[in-house]
């Protein structure tokens, strides 16, 4: 499973190793599935601190599958991030529990 970070201008830090940890940690139950994960990070408001102004699209490539895109928007980076990670997780429960009853 390959991770690919992104951020746009605005965001003056990079991922820390926890963020990076948090997202193999989370996914590698389902690391059979994925072939890449894609991590968008951006400032919608350009530091200017305001609320939800943090944005966090997380893109997951499953393999033989379409891919799957979840957004997260929240007051800072590490919000932000977790709430992706744990709307794609919520995508994850869905799609193996699909697999599974269809025996696929």
């Amino acid at each position: 499973m390959n991770i690919q970070l992104n951020k746009d201008k605005n965001i003056n830090r990079e991922f820390t190793i926890p963020n990076i940890n948090q997202i193999k940690d989370e996914f590698s139950r389902y690391s059979h599935l994925i072939t890449r994960i894609e991590v968008h990070l951006s400032d919608e408001d350009s530091n200017q601190n305001g609320l939800n102004a943090m944005h966090c699209m997380i893109e997951a490539r499953i393999e033989g599958r379409q891919p799957i895109a979840v957004n997260s928007q929240a007051d800072t980076n590490d919000q932000a991030i977790t709430g992706a990670i744990d709307k794609l997780t919520a995508s994850f429960v869905k799609i193996v529990g699909k697999h599974s009853m269809h025996g696929s």
